[in-house]
């Protein structure tokens, strides 16, 4: 379970109010206008950027002063997710030693995470030699060898074509399941995360408004702000 409990970020001319609630096991997809505070969202539940007032809470537990390094949260950014001189098991492994001294145990446990995304085959490739898309699978082994409780993607599949993002969305939503995540995905496609989601949070005018199911929220959009987003009439 993840929360945020009255926060409230500034910084110069820009403020968000948040409140959030996300089950573990559940895929929020988070949609705004541009530079509403979509990035800002998750960089403030990765520990990356600090919010004024208000709490972050991970299964029970305060993380809000915690350093990014410490707090059981990953994050998958659109790009930069892998190091171009290391292979994609070096990449993997590097979710659980930093030095890529790993024992047999941990060993295993890469190779696992590799197969379980489709890349096993590939593990001795480095990244330049292998697609975006499998690009942005390590990401998603380096996520099942950590001990994630929260799981952050920030438009991560943005650069890829429809039919390989609707690919990569249906993995993150099995992962999400299986390792009983609080998965937010912040995205600009929403009509295709739409049957992934189990609830979309949108953000807009320095607000966090509260989850709607994906029907809800496309069917009848609540809020002005909503309705000028998806081109129609508020209810």
């Amino acid at each position: 379970m993840l929360e945020i409990v009255d926060g409230h970020y500034g910084h110069g001319t820009f403020a968000l109010d948040i409140s959030l609630a996300a089950k573990s096991g559940e895929l929020i997809a988070v949609l705004g206008p541009s530079g509403a505070g979509k990035s800002t969202l998750l960089n403030i539940l990765a520990g990356f950027e600090t919010m004024q007032k208000g709490h972050i809470i991970v299964d029970g537990r305060d993380v809000s002063l915690q350093p990014p390094s410490r707090r059981p949260v990953s994050m998958v950014f659109q790009d930069n997710n892998v190091f171009p001189h290391l292979t994609l098991w070096q990449n993997v492994a590097l979710g659980l030693a930093p030095n890529l001294e790993l024992n047999n145990t941990q060993r295993l446990k890469v190779d696992a995470a590799l197969a379980r995304v489709g890349l096993g085959a590939l593990a001795s490739r480095k990244p330049g030699n292998v697609s975006g898309g499998e690009r942005q699978r390590v990401a998603l082994a380096r996520v099942l060898v950590r001990p994630t409780k929260v799981l952050l993607l920030d438009e991560p599949f943005a650069a890829l074509d429809p039919g390989l993002r609707q690919n990569m969305l249906a993995l993150v939503k099995e992962i999400t399941r299986e390792r009983a995540l609080a998965t937010l995905l912040v995205s600009h496609q929403p009509t295709e995360i739409r049957d992934a989601a189990d609830a979309i949070v949108f953000i807009a005018d320095g607000q966090v408004y509260p989850a709607e199911t994906p029907d809800a929220f496309f069917a009848s959009p609540g809020h002005a702000a909503v309705a000028a987003y998806l081109g129609k009439t508020s209810r």
